[in-house]
């Protein structure tokens, strides 16, 4: 564990191992509402009246009582309308901001670093057009409800398919028609949902709870843009992968030239892919934003000129506004930068346990090697190391993590305990300290093993843009 003196992004982690007040009993909640909608509302059951009336309880104390307290009994006697499953969904996602609140707040103490106070979402307007889109939207929401998800059909499913079409042209709207568009899709390949041996329960209710609340007039605004002038210092990269696509989000301290408070942002660069292309390969498809994946991987910070950036701390990356600075060590940087790097707040409809990713430092731990995993030893409290987050497209391995001395990573949260998944670590190798670096191979690499993986992908993807280029000339 890192001295108070010495600075680092963990103090405290005995604090992570402590029970959490009142966590158990919202997550009981969540888990009884979900459940309700796996058989659908339609003529709820005993235990879905249970479930629905056990999530009116656990916001009895807040303002939504009333809505949810009605939206419950009318669902559970089959006569729920779409006001009554929007409240319902608004419940379900206030209970997970709460708790994402509460898992936060016991970071920040274990961290000890200061977190921006919530600037709360942008004021949007909405024309007709989108408030009729929106209101389809949520017309199809709501017959997912009531059919559920064992009940959802290839009919039922495809309602979505006017409504996505009808939304992609209207910028404002592509947020919504993208989950959309991507929650259908995944219940189309999951159809008939009678013959579902596992349901996603809770996969599915985050999605559907989520869509819901941004077919309200106004809840997906366009997110206020700042501009950022002055450092970044990366601290990592997390690599996102998907059957076809995959994002390279590097996370990082920036330090403002006009002396400011030093923030933690994150900076993201993404590529459609085929499936095919796995591995070191994936580093070829994003190399058009070679300022952030050069600097990555040549351990260099960035010097940005009037970046967009979120007010949630998310660079709108353009290689036009970036230049390579000067070399920066990721754990100087995490030793120096990272303990009074200032967090940036939430969004409303961001809050939620999944979205956790808080960058910390540790040093001084102990390793223990079992049957479930690797866990690091901080000062007699265990955390479990997330070995499946490493991706496949660096030097970074479970091995080297398991032998390492100090490990920049990202706190989560996840099944009821919280996991570090690494981002860098250093080991000692024949009497001298080694950083290993999941986004070392970003950029390109001279590493004997890093070659060969990018030798066995360039084929690959020489061939399929090869193929694209024809097809794009027809």
């Amino acid at each position: 564990m890192v001295p108070d003196d010495e600075g680092g992004g963990l103090m405290r982690a005995d604090l992570l191992t402590d029970a959490v007040d009142g966590l158990d009993e919202a997550l009981a909640a969540v888990d009884g509402f979900d459940d309700a909608l796996v058989d659908g509302l339609l003529r709820p059951q005993p235990g879905q009246a249970a479930g629905l009336a056990g999530l009116a309880d656990a916001v009895a104390g807040s303002p939504l009582a009333g809505r949810v307290a009605e939206a419950a009994e009318k669902t559970a006697a089959g006569a729920a309308g779409e006001d009554h499953f929007v409240a319902l969904a608004a419940a379900r996602t206030a209970l997970l901001g709460s708790v994402h609140d509460a898992l936060l707040a016991r970071i920040e103490e274990a961290v000890g670093r200061p977190c921006a106070p919530d600037s709360g979402p942008a004021p949007a307007g909405s024309d007709e057009r989108a408030v009729n889109l929106l209101t389809a939207a949520r017309s199809w929401l709501c017959d997912l409800a009531r059919a559920g998800w064992r009940g959802i059909d290839h009919e039922l499913v495809a309602g979505a398919a006017p409504v996505v079409s009808a939304m992609l042209p209207e910028p404002g709207l592509r947020r919504t028609a993208a989950l959309l568009d991507g929650f259908a899709a995944e219940l189309a390949a999951c159809c008939p949902g009678a013959t579902l041996e596992r349901v996603p329960v809770r996969r599915w209710a985050d999605l559907w709870a989520r869509a819901v609340l941004l077919t309200l007039p106004g809840a997906a605004p366009a997110p206020a843009v700042t501009e950022a002038t002055g450092r970044l210092l990366p601290l990592g990269v997390d690599v996102q992968e998907h059957a076809t696509a995959v994002q390279a989000q590097v996370h990082g301290v920036f330090e403002p030239a006009d002396g400011g408070a030093a923030r933690l942002v994150r900076a993201s660069v993404s590529a459609p892919k085929p499936d095919s292309v796995v591995g070191a390969g994936l580093w070829q498809l994003l190399r058009p934003h070679m300022s952030l994946l050069g600097a990555v991987s040549e351990g260099r910070a960035v010097e940005l000129d009037a970046m967009p950036v979120t007010a949630e701390g998310d660079l709108v990356w353009d290689d036009g506004r970036a230049r390579t600075g000067e070399p920066a060590d990721v754990f100087a940087t995490a030793r120096v930068a990272l303990p009074s790097a200032v967090a940036a707040p939430v969004s409303p409809l961001d809050r939620h346990p999944v979205r956790i990713a808080v960058p910390v430092l540790l040093e001084g731990y102990g390793v223990e090697d079992g049957a479930d995993g690797t866990v690091l030893d901080v000062a007699g409290a265990r955390l479990a190391v997330d070995v499946d987050r490493v991706p496949a497209a660096g030097p970074l391995t479970p091995e080297a993590v398991a032998s390492s001395g100090a490990c920049v990573g990202l706190l989560r949260w996840d099944a009821g305990e919280f996991l570090l998944q690494p981002l860098a670590v250093e080991r000692t190798v024949r009497k001298k300290s080694v950083a290993v670096h999941a986004g070392a191979w970003a950029g390109g690499t001279t590493d004997k093993a890093g070659v060969r993986a990018e030798k066995a992908a360039t084929d690959a993807v020489t061939v399929l843009r090869e193929r694209a280029g024809r097809l794009l000339r027809k």
